[in-house]
């Protein structure tokens, strides 16, 4: 059946909530929020194949070394599997003392007692209760009047409660959730929070955990965060609970969400490493701690070395992450257009020279050296590339600055050989393409420096006597100038009828220290006014001047 051509008639716009004098938009994110990982749970609920121990395991290592505090790691009830990781992650004392771990349970007495017994011997942990609220779940997946859900939960309250009673040897902390409270009565999710508080007592030093789903998202971002005004707003004893936020990802906006509820005033957002959860899964905890990141904000976790991250979670999910995940796909740092590249090296260009430790490179909201990872796949080549894109890999692979003229000269080249590989061009590529349009550090077709030397005669000018091959034969050749260079075009012209004029010279040290190689670039023009380029690389300076002199006469050579 094709789409709809007035949506309208089977779809209904979502209702604006009634806060006109709402606040979060004029404010910011300055300090991070407690932060919750459902990957063990949320996550492992949407793979194909969920975790076995082993993974769960390794996932939970994971967590706690990147920072997590608060890691849901599982649903005790769903089974033995889930049932005997638990008990066996508490019992082996693994859970670090400043970790708190957290279960899942449906508000039903048997679901509740099995998730407190997972729980035997644990220090300090969070029992998480939840029922759906929303009108959809009430009349159409379960028949019940608002009296009857509202019971439901604190039936189940008070079973928690009871539970905690019977092991006062752990520090237990209790957080509800009126599931589906994105598409609920904002005084419906009211009332049912404020009988669960009633039940289960909380202070300001001891709160207890408001969960506030947004479990299918069905409105814009905005629309989230007003609730979560709206709901803080109008919560007695607001002081005795910690707000939490748990976006789903439905209409790709489940970061978003999340960022703006935090503005509006929530303390705690749940979520997954890249996102994972059913659906389309829930809130990035990475984008969304990175985000805060590259607005000075220390997010209390650390992706210093997001590949393993994302190795594990890849590995344990046996999900990719995307290569155009923000901040952790493969491809996020990596301009192929010429003019990102332009503007990426020119940023970095500017970055040695600053004197500012602010991050500003074009295109770049973030260091990806700040994440372990380097600059040699920032620019990469293909048909659609530019100068900046190759003259950048040249740069970074052989240390090659080629002047902005040469670049041009050499654009045609690079040009040629992706359009008749019809891939990516890497480093290799670039580099052969380059050695073969300059003559450079291969058998040239025509001369070939196989020695020199110079000496200054006694009118000041420079004498030239060298050995050169051409097409393999050697050949001793000399000539005089006002320098290395001219000396050597005089002895090309005087020895082989070929006339170059100079138009410009640069040269740079490819690296640093004693061992240090040098490259030099030429510029020069035929009789017949064409342009030539040469390049020289060497040990010493002046034998690369005199090989990117050789370098030029091939190339003229080549089209004569």
């Amino acid at each position: 059946m094709p789409m709809l051509r007035d949506p309208s008639s089977k779809y209904s716009p979502f209702p604006q909530v009634p806060l006109s004098d709402r606040q979060w938009p004029t404010r910011t994110i300055t300090a991070p929020p407690r932060w919750l990982s459902t990957d063990l749970r949320d996550g492992n609920q949407a793979i194909v194949d969920p975790m076995d121990a082993h993974k769960k395991t390794r996932f939970f290592d994971l967590l706690v070394e990147v920072g997590v505090k608060e890691i849901e790691v599982g649903f005790p009830s769903a089974g033995a599997t889930e049932f005997d990781f638990i008990s066996g992650l508490v019992q082996s004392g693994r859970v670090p003392d400043d970790v708190l771990v957290q279960v899942l349970t449906q508000s039903r007495e048997d679901l509740i007692r099995t998730s407190f017994a997972s729980l035997t011997g644990a220090r300090a942990a969070i029992v998480h209760l939840y029922n759906a609220v929303s009108p959809a779940w009430r009349e159409v997946v379960f028949g019940m009047t608002r009296d009857q859900v509202r019971d439901i939960a604190v039936h189940g309250a008070k079973v928690m409660r009871d539970e905690a009673g019977k092991q006062p040897g752990t520090d237990w902390h209790f957080q509800y959730s009126p599931e589906t409270f994105s598409t609920a009565e904002l005084d419906f999710s009211l009332e049912v929070c404020e009988a669960v508080m009633e039940v289960l007592a909380p202070t300001p030093e001891h709160p207890i955990i408001l969960n506030l789903p947004a479990t299918v998202e069905a409105a814009t971002p905005n629309i989230y965060a007003d609730q979560v005004e709206y709901f803080i707003r109008n919560l007695p004893n607001r002081e005795s609970a910690v707000i939490s936020l748990h976006t789903h990802n439905d209409r790709g906006t489940g970061v978003a969400a999340a960022e703006l509820a935090l503005m509006a005033g929530a303390d705690r957002v749940e979520g997954c490493l890249f996102g994972n959860g059913e659906r389309t899964g829930n809130c990035c905890l990475v984008t969304m701690a990175l985000n805060m990141y590259t607005q000075g904000v220390d997010p209390r976790l650390d992706f210093s070395d997001i590949d393993r991250v994302i190795e594990t979670v890849e590995f344990c999910n046996e999900l990719p992450v995307h290569q155009r995940h923000p901040y952790g796909g493969e491809l996020v740092y990596t301009a192929f257009s010429g003019s990102h590249q332009d503007a990426i090296k020119k940023g970095f260009a500017a970055l040695e020279t600053q004197n500012d430790p602010h991050w500003r490179v074009p295109y770049l909201p973030i260091d990806p050296a700040d994440l372990g990872r380097s600059y040699e796949a920032v620019i990469r080549v293909n048909s659609q590339s530019g100068k900046g894109g190759f003259a950048w890999v040249l740069e970074q692979d052989q240390g090659l600055k080629l002047p902005k003229k040469m670049q041009a000269d050499f654009s045609p080249h690079v040009q040629r050989m992706a359009d008749e590989l019809g891939r990516e061009l890497n480093a290799a590529d670039i580099w052969s393409a380059f050695k073969s349009a300059y003559h450079v550090q291969t058998h040239p077709k025509h001369f070939q420096l196989v020695d020199y030397e110079e000496r200054r005669a006694s009118d000041g000018t420079r004498l030239f006597t060298g050995t050169i091959a051409v097409d393999g034969q050697e050949q001793t050749v000399s000539g005089r100038g006002n320098g290395l260079i001219s000396s050597v075009l005089t002895t090309l012209e005087n020895a082989f009828g070929l006339s170059l004029e100079v138009v410009d010279y640069t040269e740079h040290a490819l690296t640093t220290g004693r061992d240090s190689r040098a490259a030099a670039y030429l510029e020069c023009r035929t009789v017949d006014s064409r342009t030539i380029w040469g390049c020289g690389i060497d040990e010493d300076i002046a034998t690369a001047s005199v090989r990117a002199v050789l370098s030029a006469a091939n190339s003229a050579f080549e089209k004569t």
